[in-house]
């Protein structure tokens, strides 16, 4: 099989022959940019500059030479940024204070302040600090007073000012068919204009929009649709050009999980989400009958795995069964063939970070059967692999998931 037949022959449930990996195909299944260098020189590959796509999380770019060392089977295009083929052209030098010699788009988008700490607009990356951040994460809990409620026309105007243009779909196109002519990997669609902007943690933040959902439900259900008629007439534009060149595409990016449980409700998420995501899920399994929906969703998110597979979506990610008091055999159950896995190979909160690669090789071994039996599962650590992250760990956990078959 090439490594989009083995991709693809997993998520429709049948069996490949032998498990699909990925490392970076999304910006939730990728490596920092500290730790790749360091995974560079463990796989004994030339050093380089690591290509910083994601300067939030600070993710790297995995280049084709790091995918052949791991047997990784996607690429991924973000925007108009893909490793699928070179693009040196788009990247300058950038060292981030010294701390890392790296490759980003745009140089003159940092600043450093006096104690080293690095500037990207309202973001900051201290010093010892490997990734950005602001205040509060940018998401103040302020109870006093009423719940802000963005003033629904300004809403409007600001996504009529996002639609995608022809040259937009042009430029995709472009990017999506080059990926697909250059690279035998199944080609995830990570970034790009039409994805759902709601979120649990939309207008007033994690800890202030859910409440809103309880408090202002009928406010909640006409922001939720204008953002998906937006949504739709992007999705109707772009997916029929660029449709014949992917093979996933991501439908949804939201966090509904804590460590122990729900962030929300799953009747907040039945009444005031499911009914857009099936809109957008539908849509595009309307034009592009053979892609994959994808969300992606963290947490101890088990009780919602049901209501997901109902909104539509063919595949979740990052699988985090090491929240919540759910084994990876009860999630593999529930989900059964309704719902696609990609991710959960190891618990990166403890074993991979804390672990020795025997205690790494062993988890994998352990729990990857699991996850694939009967198909319907890619490979990859729960979310990102941080800069802390030994290399010899990383280097077992893909060693571990080419000996589980």
């Amino acid at each position: 099989m090439t490594s989009r037949e083995r991709v693809m022959t997993s998520l429709r449930f049948e069996t490949p022959d032998r498990l699909p990996k990925d490392l970076g195909g999304m910006r939730s299944s990728g490596i920092s940019a500290f730790a790749y260098p360091k995974l560079v020189a463990a796989l004994g590959l030339r050093p380089r500059r690591p290509r910083v796509y994601d300067t939030w999380q600070m993710l790297a770019l995995p280049e084709p030479d790091v995918l052949d060392a791991l047997g990784v089977d996607v690429v991924t295009v973000h925007g108009g940024v893909t490793n699928a083929y070179d693009q040196s052209e788009l990247w300058r030098e950038y060292d981030f204070g010294g701390r890392l010699p790296a490759l980003v788009r745009d140089p003159a988008g940092f600043a450093v302040a006096p104690d080293g700490t690095i500037l990207q607009g309202p973001v900051r990356m201290p010093p010892h600090s490997h990734v950005f951040d602001e205040e509060h994460a940018g998401q103040p809990l302020v109870l006093d007073g009423p719940l802000p409620q963005p003033d629904l026309r300004e809403i409007r105007e600001a996504l009529a000012k996002r639609e995608t243009t022809d040259e937009d779909v042009r430029a995709m196109t472009a990017v999506c068919r080059r990926a697909r002519e250059s690279s035998p990997r199944a080609v995830f669609l990570d970034y790009w204009p039409a994805i759902p902007g709601m979120s649990l943690g939309g207008h007033g933040g994690i800890g202030v929009f859910p409440i809103l959902c309880l408090t202002e439900p009928d406010y909640v259900k006409e922001l939720h649709q204008i953002e998906i008629e937006h949504t739709l007439r992007n999705l109707s534009r772009l997916l029929p050009e660029i449709a014949p060149y992917i093979d996933v595409l991501m439908t949804a990016a939201d966090d509904w999980g804590m460590q122990s449980g729900l962030l929300a409700s799953p009747e907040t998420y039945r009444e005031l989400f499911k009914p857009y995501y099936r809109q957008v899920n539908d849509l595009s399994h309307r034009l592009a009958p053979q892609v994959k929906t994808f969300m992606h969703n963290c947490g101890a998110i088990y009780d919602l795995l049901d209501d997901i597979a109902d909104s539509g979506f063919d595949v979740l990610n990052p699988v985090q069964w090491s929240a919540g008091e759910r084994s990876p055999a009860e999630w593999k159950r529930r989900a059964g063939r309704r719902l696609a896995f990609w991710g959960g190979g190891v618990n990166s909160q403890v074993t991979l970070p804390r672990g020795r690669e025997a205690d790494v090789e062993a988890e994998v071994k352990a729990v990857v059967p699991v996850l694939a039996s009967g198909g319907g599962y890619v490979f990859c650590n729960i979310h990102n692999i941080l800069a802390e992250i030994a290399p010899q760990n990383v280097t077992a956990l893909y060693r571990a998931a080419d000996e589980t078959g």
